[in-house]
């Protein structure tokens, strides 16, 4: 079926129908530069109470604030690479970055948002707290039971990776596309052939 002149109806093959390019990246904008005050806030304010402080339960033993400064990457691992796990922060928001130009694609943007704010937040950790530059340690303070201590911009990173596996699944592009709609179609006269045989 088509519409006047004949312009597609589906709303995949109509780029008009889906966001602009301006209203998702202030989408993008907005997750990451909320996730990113929320975690930076979040770590000032665990730092100024937790520090040299016992665990302070919150949900009984559910959940648990602990203060800890992790040199490493998530659950304590590659301490001795703090450098490298800075350089690739670095590399990783500017891919982000650059990717975010071309979303049209709502939860593409929220994704892209929260990655980019978990990004940012534990980089500015490695960046600006001691032992000193690309160095820095993590400001963790969240516990639950029978898991490593984490904080908000961790949760952001799992919530972007969840988002981007789905968007990935249902095979969603960034400009909002599917990947059913850059398949090659028959060529002009293959039917008619077909209709033959």
């Amino acid at each position: 079926m088509q519409a006047a002149r004949g312009a597609a109806i589906d709303p995949a093959a109509a780029p008009e129908d889906r966001p602009t390019r301006r209203r998702t990246w202030a989408v993008f904008a907005l997750v990451a530069l909320t996730g990113y005050a929320l975690d930076l806030s979040t770590k000032v304010l665990a730092v100024s109470r937790l520090e040299g402080e016992p665990d302070v339960p919150v949900v009984g033993d559910l959940l648990v604030l602990r203060l800890v400064k992790n040199p490493g990457a998530a659950f304590s691992t590659g301490t001795e690479y703090t450098v490298v796990l800075s350089t690739l922060s670095i590399v990783a928001a500017v891919v982000v970055a650059y990717l975010s130009i071309r979303l049209r694609s709502r939860l593409w943007a929220l994704g892209l948002g929260l990655l980019m704010a978990g990004v940012l937040g534990n980089l500015t950790d490695r960046l600006f707290r001691e032992p000193g530059p690309m160095r820095g340690h993590v400001i963790d303070f969240l516990m639950l039971p029978n898991w490593p201590v984490f904080n908000v911009a961790d949760m952001a990173i799992n919530g972007a990776a969840a988002l981007i596996l789905v968007q990935a699944f249902r095979g969603v592009r960034l400009d909002g596309t599917r990947d059913r709609d850059h398949e090659p179609g028959p060529a002009p006269g293959d039917e008619q052939e077909e209709g033959r045989a």
